[in-house]
This record gives structure tokens, sequence and C-alpha cells, in this order.
């Protein structure tokens, strides 16, 4: 279970996932093209097997989640010649891409405040308010 899932459209015999440092390059390119708010990246290396990267931001609307969600799969599909898996698509209030080496969400900003996923993944990290060092 250490491995990184199967990206459908990669060929056999080669890494499940395109390079990582050029997709995550790709994946923040795009979401500043498409003027995604607050867009965060946590390395996971070392973290979690599952990727290299989480990118987290915001749209400010349903339309502008699943414009952007859409727009970095073609993106995606296009460069590096695999398709990412996408869910939440249908409801855009969070939508999740998975490339492989590089996950990521995006949010209408009431959803992520609610789920909060930077604070989750930041391993203690940055210091919390409140609590001792």
């Amino acid at each position: 279970m250490a491995s990184h899932p199967h990206v459908p459209g990669s060929p056999s015999g080669s890494t499940d996932t395109p390079g990582g440092e050029a997709l995550h390059r790709l994946v923040l390119a795009s979401l500043e093209d498409d003027q995604a708010v607050e867009t965060v990246s946590i390395p996971l290396a070392g973290k979690s097997s599952i990727a290299d990267y989480m990118v987290v931001a915001s749209g400010r609307s349903t339309r502008q989640v699943a414009s952007m969600a859409t727009k970095l799969a073609e993106k995606i599909k296009a460069e590096f010649r695999v398709s990412a898996r996408i869910e939440g698509l249908a409801t855009a209030d969070w939508v999740l891409i998975d490339a492989g080496d590089v996950i990521v969400h995006l949010f209408r900003p009431e959803v992520r405040s609610f789920y909060n996923l930077e604070r989750m993944w930041s391993f203690g990290d940055a210091p919390s308010g409140g609590e001792p060092n």
C-alpha cells in the first residue's frame, strides 16, 4: 500500500506518475492563471507515501472550482499524457484531483474552512496558538 496509485494512461513498465517537480510547477501555474484564491502547497515527501505534494486552493464559486479542475486535468493530460482522477466535479464544492505525485484539493471557501486540510497535513510544522513550544 506504500506505492502511488496507478494513473490511467501511463505506459506499463514506467513509473505510475509524471515527474513530481514538473507536475507541481504545472499545477501551481494553472491555478495562478485561473485566479485561484489562497493557494497553499504542502510538501509531503517524508511525511506520507501518497504523494510528493498536496496543493489546496479555493475558487470563488462552484463554477470557478469546476472550471479550474477541468482545465487543470486537461493540462496534465496534454503535458504528461496521463489522465488525472477527479472526484467531486458534479457539485464542485470540493474537487479532488489525483495526479499521482501531486494531489490537488479545490474548494469553495466555506467548505475549505470547514475541513481545514492545511492544518491536518501540517504535522506540527507551524506552531498553533495556545500550545507550549
